[in-house]
């Protein structure tokens, strides 16, 4: 084979592999900033679950002394409330 031959052959190679490669990079580009755009769009209500709960739900069953007392004070029936008032 001659060597402008060769040397063509290689450019064109060269060619189709930088036009592989530009449009693989837009590609990827193109999912990545449509991911991020849907990751990062304002959350309409009721469309975004949120996960999690209570760690120990059954603390909540008995209410201690300190809450009893917290929510006597706040609905006005402890003693010293009625004092004050």
């Amino acid at each position: 084979m001659e060597p402008d031959t060769t040397k063509n052959i290689a450019y064109a190679v060269m060619g189709l592999t930088l036009l592989v490669m530009i449009w693989f990079i837009t590609q990827r580009a193109r999912e990545n900033r449509s991911s991020m755009l849907e990751s990062s769009a304002p959350k309409v209500a009721g469309e975004d679950e949120m996960g999690g709960g209570a760690r120990n739900p059954q603390q909540f069953e008995e209410p201690d002394e300190d809450a009893l007392e917290e929510m006597a004070k706040l609905l006005g029936e402890d003693e010293e409330s009625d004092d004050e008032a």
